[in-house]
């Protein structure tokens, strides 16, 4: 199954591991803020550089959880474009997901 986004109604198609999953969860959420350049669809930001270890956008640093290192592979550091989504199910983290591809991942904000 492709992992993706309803636009209508951002509902998340494959993101079902749960809220325990041990993958996702931080001894420390939010431990550099929470990020407030806006959630969305209407809300399109553009990769500026980085890896995923850490990368950004307008001055708001990021990095990709270790476990969804297999979905970034594609990813172009300087130059896709991404969605940044809260996620519920597991805390701390977020969904970036790049329209290019069709995919998403979960990041944490490191600040900006």
């Amino acid at each position: 199954m492709k992992l993706h986004v309803h636009a209508k109604n951002d509902q998340w198609v494959g993101h079902d591991s749960g809220a325990n999953d041990p993958h996702y969860q931080l001894t420390q959420p939010w431990v550099h803020g929470r990020f407030t350049g806006g959630f969305g669809p209407q809300h399109v930001f553009v990769l500026g550089g980085g890896n995923r270890e850490r990368f950004w956008f307008n001055n708001f640093y990021w990095d990709i959880a270790p476990d969804d290192y297999y979905i970034v592979t594609g990813w172009n550091w300087a130059g896709d474009r991404i969605v940044i989504y809260e996620d519920s199910d597991h805390i701390g983290w977020y969904l970036a997901y790049n329209p290019r591809l069709g995919t998403y991942a979960h990041v944490e904000y490191l600040g900006g």
